[in-house]
């Protein structure tokens, strides 16, 4: 078996130093779709540097990743098909507010193993601080194909309780065709998303959207909409990917207040409302 979950939990965490400044910051907020209309003040927030605020999701890309997902697949006790690598679900702690130039240290580790029978689950977690101390952390759940069934813990189930009625809002976002070309830049090179062979290999008709900049996408309408704009509200961030996005298809975000959270459910408008997020929730002061 390619994973050796004994292997991979005992292995040395490993440690980088990561940097940031505005223009990855710009460039991450173009990849979610910000900028438009290019001159609404809401949208300047994202885009000009004199007003430049950061999402707290930039922290999945901050220093490209490092040590990042991909690199996290080559962990002593850890060698898979990328092809078989689905990123299953996320979440995000914000400790205080992102600044928009940074220099922290990224410790990233295998934080847990589980066998789900058909999948292992790998949780990376990447712990980040600066000299004034914790910054975020973030924990990946990546799903291999193929690799479970050696009779491993199964793990916590991630599923919440549907949210109760009707929605409080409802948006819509349109993905650019190329908005995976250009969420690409912030460090996530998978193929999966730009060749069409690979996407192919991996079981797609067609190159398919990072799972992260939906999850980009989706936060900066909860933040833009129920959140008063203000990233700094943002605590933690969590949410189970359920399907997929392909460039092009439109985003349908239903969005229910909650005593200090959001509950959010993410489809795709032009295949008759598939899931694309689930159990998410935007946990906010």
């Amino acid at each position: 078996m390619p994973i050796d979950a004994a292997k991979a939990l005992a292995a040395e965490p490993r440690t980088g130093e990561i940097t940031w400044d505005r223009r990855d910051v710009q460039l991450y907020h173009l990849g979610i779709g910000a900028g438009v209309p290019a001159t609404d003040p809401d949208e300047l927030r994202y885009t000009l540097e004199s007003r430049l605020h950061v999402l707290p999701s930039f922290a999945t890309v901050a220093g490209s990743g490092s040590p990042g997902v991909i690199s996290g697949l080559s962990m002593p006790g850890v060698d898979v098909d990328l092809a078989r690598v689905l990123h299953g679900g996320q979440r995000l702690e914000i400790h205080r507010p992102l600044p928009v130039t940074g220099r922290a240290t990224a410790t990233g580790r295998i934080a847990a193993v589980y066998d789900k029978g058909k999948a292992a689950v790998l949780v990376m977690r990447t712990e980040v601080a600066d000299e004034d101390g914790p910054l975020w952390t973030n924990d990946a759940q990546i799903f291999v194909k193929g690799e479970g069934g050696w009779g491993g813990d199964r793990g916590p189930s991630a599923r919440l309780e549907p949210p109760a009625g009707e929605p409080d809002k409802v948006v819509e976002r349109t993905v650019r065709e190329d908005q995976a070309l250009l969420y690409r830049l912030s460090g996530d090179y998978n193929p999966l998303h730009a060749d069409p062979e690979f996407a192919k290999l991996a079981g797609y008709d067609r190159p398919i959207l990072h799972g992260l900049c939906t999850y980009g996408i989706t936060l900066k309408a909860v933040v833009d909409t129920l959140l008063d704009g203000d990233v700094s509200r943002v605590r933690v961030y969590a949410t189970r990917f359920a399907g997929v996005v392909f460039p092009g298809e439109t985003l349908r975000i239903r969005m229910w207040r909650g005593e200090g959270a959001v509950r959010v459910a993410v489809s795709a408008v032009q295949r008759a409302d598939a899931p694309v997020l689930a159990d998410t929730l935007v946990e906010h002061s």
